[in-house]
């Protein structure tokens, strides 16, 4: 799994975040499922190898892993990084400004 640095640079594509709302509103799609969605939900163009480049950089981070069914490779969304962000610097809502 990649650190924090790698995190945010994953983060910071708009189309690895559209992918990550996908995985994260319906797990386990395969890399077809996951181009259809971005194609008729989000009017990406983008090709397959370039939706595979983007999992591979979110598989890279730690925010997406891979399970092999036969010939079917699925994606699932792993919040994990995210939590270890927020255990890093919590939230501090209803605290007073100095």
């Amino acid at each position: 799994m990649g650190g924090v640095a790698d995190v945010f640079r994953a983060l910071d594509d708009e189309t690895r975040r559209l992918i990550l709302d996908e995985l994260a509103a319906s797990d386990g799609q395969t890399l077809f499922e996951i181009c259809t969605l971005l194609t008729t939900r989000h009017r990406l163009s983008s090709t397959r190898q370039a939706i595979s480049q983007h999992l591979a950089v979110l598989e890279s981070a730690g925010l997406v892993v891979t399970e092999r069914r036969g010939r079917s490779k699925f994606h699932f969304f792993n919040p994990e990084p995210l939590t270890e962000i927020t255990r890093r610097w919590p939230s501090v809502v209803g605290k007073e400004d100095p």
